[in-house]
């Protein structure tokens, strides 16, 4: 249980020390992308997992051997990470990467290149529950207290990985400097097998419809939560406690409204609204 209470900080943002040291930090300030690399940008627990197995199914046209036979944090390692050197296929084309980073600590990196981003959104309500539950397994995490603290903590910034706000804003603000596809998790939950034909058409990897129907069987949330590489079950009991709640909770669209008490949707309404009322960005809060 190394350095499980250790806190990084990068770019103002506060890291888990299990997971981030200085150095690696810095290592992904100035990796050296490939125009042929394909980074996933999300918040966490914003969709990342389901967008790992969509991209690893979409290159293996649909054949689910290396997703069910590799994790996918070696198939698509997190590029702030300890292991990631190690877990990086160099002779690997393309090379699927991805990241929690805020933009302004991989932007000059990334400017250099000609990389694909995918970022996935979820409507931050969904997020802070989430992350709250992932709080309650993940040890190297801190304790998030009650719902109620974790969601003020949420709103203004302060819980690691920093500001959902921030970091949506900071991403999508570069849409026109980068080859950058946004996709929300409730799109996923919409119509997956449009999502994977789009996604399939921006990474010029095009597909046969029984190859589309393929990964869509094997990315349901039912599939995934049966994946030992995809679930984290492989992952220490020391490290995340599935006893408190498993990686793979629920996977739905609205469960915010099982958690949030009146006059805490009035407040996350009005600090949304403050800090997302000039963008054209529009998300779903429910798919009833």
């Amino acid at each position: 249980m190394d350095r499980m209470d250790v806190i990084e900080t990068m770019a103002g943002v506060s890291l888990p020390g299990h997971l981030h040291t200085s150095e690696s930090l810095r290592a992904a300030s100035s990796f050296q992308f490939r125009d042929s690399d394909v980074l996933i940008v999300t918040y966490p627990k914003s969709g990342t997992t389901w967008m790992q197995e969509i991209l690893t199914l979409i290159y293996d046209k649909g054949d689910p051997h290396v997703a069910k036979s590799i994790p996918n944090w070696a198939r698509a390692p997190w590029l702030e990470h300890t292991y990631f050197k190690e877990a990086l296929q160099e002779s690997a084309e393309p090379r699927l990467l991805t990241t929690h980073m805020p933009f302004q600590v991989l932007a000059a990196a990334l400017r250099q290149s000609k990389a694909k981003v995918i970022y996935v959104a979820r409507n931050p309500k969904d997020t802070a529950v989430s992350f709250y539950h992932f709080h309650k397994m993940a040890r190297f995490l801190p304790n998030p207290g009650s719902f109620e603290d974790f969601l003020l903590r949420f709103l203004d910034g302060t819980v690691q990985y920093g500001s959902w706000f921030k970091h949506i804003k900071g991403w999508l603000g570069q849409r026109e400097e980068l080859s950058l596809f946004y996709i929300t998790y409730e799109e996923l939950h919409q119509d997956l097998r449009c999502s994977i034909k789009r996604l399939s058409t921006f990474l010029g990897c095009p597909l046969l419809p029984d190859q589309v129907e393929a990964i869509e069987q094997h990315c349901s949330f039912s599939s995934m939560s049966q994946n030992a590489m995809a679930n984290y079950t492989l992952v220490p009991h020391e490290i995340m406690d599935h006893s408190k709640s498993p990686f793979m909770r629920k996977g739905t669209v609205g469960d915010w409204r099982d958690h949030f008490t009146p006059l805490q949707n009035i407040l996350f309404n009005k600090v949304y609204q403050e800090e997302m009322g000039a963008s054209d960005l529009r998300l779903q809060w429910t798919l009833d």
